[in-house]
């Protein structure tokens, strides 16, 4: 006899740690974006987590802890300088909010060249 069991499935937003309740979710999101375009970067080229390491000027360890998921120690401004290493050009754009209801906080969002959404 097979036993079924129920699995709950609900619909995700556009940030997962939002999702999760996890404090600070907009900036861990941004975060996160930004060392999965670094790991994308060095799996690109092929490189050691030392070679990265030695790149970005940070251990291999870090590397490895960053490219884990722990990367609450890292400032967004730190991030940005890891991206430059990789001879990426940091633009930051500010621009009027469309659409929103008033009083409502404007986003920060991540796109690398090329990409559409953020």
């Amino acid at each position: 006899m097979t036993r079924k069991s129920t699995i709950e499935v609900h619909e995700s937003g556009d940030n997962v740690f939002a999702d999760l309740g996890r404090p600070d979710a907009e900036r861990h999101f941004l975060k996160a974006q930004i060392v999965a375009e670094i790991y994308r970067m060095t799996r690109e080229r092929k490189l050691t987590q030392a070679a990265a390491g030695a790149l970005m000027g940070i251990t291999q360890p870090e590397v490895s802890r960053l490219f884990k998921g722990t990367f609450r120690e890292y400032s967004v401004d730190r991030l940005m300088t890891f991206l430059t290493a990789f001879d990426r050009d940091v633009e930051i754009v500010s621009h009027p909010r469309d659409g929103r209801v008033p009083g409502e906080r404007g986003r920060i969002r991540f796109t690398t060249a090329g990409s559409q959404t953020g």
